[in-house]
């Protein structure tokens, strides 16, 4: 087991969590249960599995699970764009919030390439 809240990478999707949060937080009340739930369910499944796979007994679940982690973010990447081309996300916001998504997957991938030369 490995204490997740030190991960960078978890910090980093938490924090972009949080802001999926505050940024769907003025979505049209019709989005509610579609755009606006999928972009949060999307956003938290990120940390949420990294934090599951620190909770397993060995690395390779931990790998496992960022790949499920990985995709999550690869999932909220669409959403992001689905947002913005429906005039829900402005494009600064769409802007920050892409760049964000990237670093988190970017930051997952060495996390990967990372555990997998340790084991």
């Amino acid at each position: 087991m490995r204490p997740f809240r030190e991960l960078r990478v978890w910090q980093r999707a938490h924090e972009l969590a949080l802001t999926i949060y505050k940024a769907t937080s003025t979505f049209p009340k019709d989005e509610l249960y579609g755009l606006t739930s999928q972009l949060r369910r999307a956003a938290t499944s990120v940390p949420t599995n990294i934090a599951e796979g620190c909770g397993r007994d060995t690395t390779n679940e931990l790998v496992r699970f960022c790949h499920i982690a990985g995709g999550s973010a690869s999932e909220l990447e669409y959403l992001l764009l689905l947002g913005r081309d429906l005039g829900l996300l402005s494009e600064p916001d769409y802007d920050s919030l892409a760049v964000e998504t990237t670093e988190v997957k970017r930051m997952l991938t060495a996390f990967v390439q990372r555990l997998t030369a340790e084991s």
